[in-house]
């Protein structure tokens, strides 16, 4: 079936600097607008910002556009690579997805608009990008990189999850440990030395005063708890909460720098994509905004856009950004003056994300031992305010004899 396109907009003429406009790729080469963003703002990311998207629906997305990159490079008219594709899912939910964009294109509706049904997996980077492949008639590259952006994501999701799980592991296994003492262990022993009557160590007191606490008012502690998560959901939900955490975020000593790391990178790949796809520069920086998930950079990114707007290069906005690591802002600048602004970033994006892999095994080596350190010891407090008093006992009864 022949699939319908939305015209992109006139082009409007070159200016007389160097400098890209708004509607122009880097180094002033006119491009063509996507048809979602001709004429009107991007849809907003939130609540489906690339980032939150989970990994089940992102390893769907990364096996849907390579396999669908696959059958159009091999001539595959869309309609029928999409029924293809439908056939080989077994997720119910994935399946009806693409039943419904198949149906919608068979309508008569481009790939980009069907896609807008499903914004839980197609977020309007992607959805842009396939609307500038299909109105320049070069889709087929625009899924081939858009393939690569989601395995690359993917590998990111992949790397922090296997570098904190084993932490977090250790962890959970701490809090259980201690509560299987403090509930079942702890009480025994207390009883034991009501009957022998000796005199206890102020940690021993310490750990049956919290004991008997917690056998207690266990519902007491458990409501309170479910009252602190659901007012610190709110405060982080609040537009002030969200600026102050995403603040103390990149701002934390060592994990701050990875946070900010993982965001440049992001923003770096996410522009230099879209600049690749022949998006126009303005229209670029909304959606990298609108997929950036911190509200500073979010704010950066606006400045970016008001610079453009002003005919301003993309870069002038980063020059005294402290949130912006220099690599990034000598990329965007020489990226400009060449013309080679969209493979530029998305390189230093490769160079970060390699380097924030790095970083993050290297923080997890030093994690372990020291989480494995404190749970030794924790354990090792426990046993000894349990035990000295009994051998505190035993030492007098010998002395007795």
């Amino acid at each position: 079936m022949k699939l319908t396109f939305q015209p992109s907009r006139t082009e409007p003429p070159r200016r007389s600097d160097s400098r890209p406009s708004a509607d122009h790729g880097a180094g002033g080469a006119p491009v063509r607008r996507p048809a979602a963003a001709s004429g009107e703002t991007p849809r907003s990311a939130s609540p489906h910002a690339p980032g939150s998207c989970s990994s089940r629906k992102l390893k769907h997305l990364v096996v849907f556009t390579r396999q669908l990159h696959i059958l159009v490079v091999s001539g595959s008219p869309l309609v029928d690579a999409m029924a293809a594709l439908q056939k080989q899912v077994k997720d119910p939910a994935w399946r009806g997805v693409l039943d419904r964009l198949r149906t919608r294109v068979e309508e008569g509706q481009s790939l980009s608009q069907a896609m807008e049904e499903a914004p839980e997996y197609f977020d309007p980077v992607y959805r842009n990008l396939v609307a500038a492949g299909e109105s320049s008639g070069q889709l087929a590259p625009v899924l081939d990189r858009l393939a690569g952006l989601a395995r690359r994501r993917l590998h990111v999701r992949s790397a922090i999850m296997g570098a904190v799980l084993y932490p977090a592991l250790l962890l959970c296994t701490a809090v259980v440990v201690i509560c299987l003492l403090l509930f079942f262990v702890i009480p025994r022993f207390s009883q034991l030395f009501q009957t022998l009557d000796i005199p206890l160590p102020a940690t021993t007191r310490v750990l049956v005063s919290l004991s008997e606490f917690l056998r207690s008012y266990w519902w007491a502690v458990l409501i309170g708890a479910g009252a602190v998560v659901a007012a610190v959901r709110a405060w982080v939900r609040s537009p002030g909460g969200r600026r102050t955490l995403d603040g103390m975020l990149i701002r934390l000593p060592y994990l701050g720098g990875i946070v900010q790391g993982f965001t440049i990178a992001w923003i770096a790949r996410i522009l230099g994509i879209l600049l690749e796809g022949r998006v126009g520069v303005l229209d670029a920086l909304k959606l990298t905004r609108q997929s950036v998930r911190n509200v500073h950079y979010m704010e950066l990114i606006g400045r970016a856009e008001e610079a453009v707007t002003r005919g301003e290069p993309v870069s002038a906005a980063f020059a005294e950004a402290d949130k912006i690591s220099a690599t990034l802002y000598e990329a965007m600048r020489n990226g400009e003056q060449s013309g080679r602004l969209g493979p530029l970033l998305t390189s230093v994006a490769d160079f970060m994300d390699e380097d924030n892999e790095v970083i993050i095994k290297a923080l997890t080596s030093i994690l372990e031992p020291v989480i494995l350190i404190v749970l030794g010891l924790l354990v090792g407090l426990v046993a000894a305010s349990l035990f000295t008093p009994l051998f505190d006992m035993t030492a007098i009864t010998e002395k007795g004899r």
